[in-house]
Protein backbone atom coordinates (compact mmCIF):
# COMPACT_ATOMS: atom_id res chain seq x y z
CA UNK A 1 0.00 0.00 0.00
CA UNK A 2 1.38 3.62 -0.77
CA UNK A 3 1.45 6.24 -0.81
CA UNK A 4 2.82 7.10 2.77
CA UNK A 5 4.50 4.59 4.50
CA UNK A 6 1.18 2.50 3.98
CA UNK A 7 1.04 1.06 8.04
CA UNK A 8 -0.80 4.13 9.46
CA UNK A 9 -4.31 5.72 7.53
CA UNK A 10 -6.69 8.07 9.28
CA UNK A 11 -9.98 8.35 8.95
CA UNK A 12 -11.90 11.40 10.06
CA UNK A 13 -15.49 10.64 12.65
CA UNK A 14 -17.99 12.05 14.60
CA UNK A 15 -17.21 11.36 17.95
CA UNK A 16 -20.81 10.11 19.14
CA UNK A 17 -19.96 7.57 16.41
CA UNK A 18 -16.06 6.20 17.66
CA UNK A 19 -17.80 6.52 21.26
CA UNK A 20 -20.86 4.20 20.25
CA UNK A 21 -17.96 1.54 18.23
CA UNK A 22 -16.00 1.56 21.93
CA UNK A 23 -19.15 -0.08 23.45
CA UNK A 24 -19.02 -3.10 20.81
CA UNK A 25 -15.34 -3.30 19.77
CA UNK A 26 -16.42 -1.98 16.20
CA UNK A 27 -16.47 1.36 14.01
CA UNK A 28 -18.73 0.70 11.14
CA UNK A 29 -18.93 4.23 9.64
CA UNK A 30 -18.37 4.59 6.39
CA UNK A 31 -17.91 8.03 5.94
CA UNK A 32 -20.48 11.25 7.20
CA UNK A 33 -24.27 9.92 6.99
CA UNK A 34 -23.15 6.06 5.69
CA UNK A 35 -22.42 3.17 6.94
CA UNK A 36 -20.21 0.31 5.97
CA UNK A 37 -23.03 -1.67 5.19
CA UNK A 38 -24.42 0.93 2.61
CA UNK A 39 -21.08 1.92 0.76
CA UNK A 40 -19.24 -1.19 1.29
CA UNK A 41 -15.66 -0.04 2.29
CA UNK A 42 -14.63 2.31 5.01
CA UNK A 43 -13.14 5.84 3.92
CA UNK A 44 -9.81 6.49 4.76
CA UNK A 45 -6.77 9.14 4.09
CA UNK A 46 -3.10 8.99 4.00
CA UNK A 47 -1.96 12.12 6.08
CA UNK A 48 -1.75 14.34 3.45
CA UNK A 49 -4.93 14.12 2.73
CA UNK A 50 -6.76 14.43 5.59
CA UNK A 51 -7.02 18.34 6.10
CA UNK A 52 -8.90 18.48 2.45
CA UNK A 53 -11.21 15.79 2.86
CA UNK A 54 -12.11 17.32 6.33
CA UNK A 55 -12.55 20.86 4.94
CA UNK A 56 -14.42 19.31 1.96
CA UNK A 57 -16.81 17.05 3.90
CA UNK A 58 -16.99 18.32 7.70
CA UNK A 59 -16.82 21.93 6.80
CA UNK A 60 -21.07 22.28 8.06
CA UNK A 61 -20.68 19.57 10.94
CA UNK A 62 -21.62 21.29 14.21
CA UNK A 63 -21.15 18.75 17.01
CA UNK A 64 -17.40 17.02 17.44
CA UNK A 65 -15.61 15.44 15.22
CA UNK A 66 -11.98 13.30 15.86
CA UNK A 67 -9.33 11.80 13.63
CA UNK A 68 -8.86 8.57 14.09
CA UNK A 69 -5.24 7.05 13.44
CA UNK A 70 -5.18 3.13 12.09
CA UNK A 71 -2.48 0.73 11.74
CA UNK A 72 -3.16 -1.66 9.01
CA UNK A 73 -0.96 -4.30 10.75
CA UNK A 74 -3.68 -4.20 12.66
CA UNK A 75 -6.56 -4.89 10.34
CA UNK A 76 -7.95 -8.65 9.18
CA UNK A 77 -9.74 -6.81 6.25
CA UNK A 78 -8.13 -5.94 3.47
CA UNK A 79 -6.87 -1.84 2.90
CA UNK A 80 -7.03 -1.03 -1.07
CA UNK A 81 -5.58 2.19 -2.46
CA UNK A 82 -8.12 3.46 -5.13
CA UNK A 83 -9.28 6.87 -6.95
CA UNK A 84 -11.77 8.69 -5.77
CA UNK A 85 -15.09 8.52 -7.50
CA UNK A 86 -14.43 10.59 -10.75
CA UNK A 87 -11.05 9.60 -11.03
CA UNK A 88 -8.07 11.44 -9.59
CA UNK A 89 -6.63 10.97 -6.66
CA UNK A 90 -6.34 7.60 -4.61
CA UNK A 91 -7.36 6.84 -1.20
CA UNK A 92 -7.04 4.18 1.06
CA UNK A 93 -10.03 2.16 1.64
CA UNK A 94 -10.82 -0.06 4.30
CA UNK A 95 -12.84 -3.42 3.04
CA UNK A 96 -14.55 -4.58 6.55
CA UNK A 97 -15.39 -3.56 10.11
CA UNK A 98 -12.51 -1.76 11.92
CA UNK A 99 -11.52 -3.39 15.42
CA UNK A 100 -11.35 -0.49 17.79
CA UNK A 101 -7.65 -2.11 18.56
CA UNK A 102 -6.83 -1.37 15.23
CA UNK A 103 -6.81 2.57 16.09
CA UNK A 104 -3.63 3.52 18.27
CA UNK A 105 -4.81 7.33 18.43
CA UNK A 106 -8.01 9.31 18.77
CA UNK A 107 -7.36 13.27 18.16
CA UNK A 108 -9.75 16.04 18.40
CA UNK A 109 -10.32 18.05 15.18
CA UNK A 110 -12.38 21.10 14.37
CA UNK A 111 -13.69 23.17 10.95
CA UNK A 112 -12.62 27.11 11.64
CA UNK A 113 -14.88 29.50 9.96
CA UNK A 114 -12.88 29.95 7.04
CA UNK A 115 -12.84 26.32 6.48
CA UNK A 116 -9.66 25.33 7.54
CA UNK A 117 -9.27 21.53 9.01
CA UNK A 118 -6.98 21.70 12.10
CA UNK A 119 -6.29 18.30 14.41
CA UNK A 120 -5.45 18.85 17.67
CA UNK A 121 -5.21 22.57 16.92
CA UNK A 122 -2.72 22.51 14.32
CA UNK A 123 -3.55 21.62 9.79
CA UNK A 124 -2.77 17.95 9.09
CA UNK A 125 -2.83 14.53 11.61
Amino acid sequence: MSPGDGRVIFHIALARDWNAANQDGTYRVSTRDATLEEVGFIHASFAHQVAGVGSLFYRDVGEPLIVLTIDTDRLEVPVVVEPADGGGEAFPHIYGPLPTSAVIAVRRATVTDDGRFLVDGTEGP
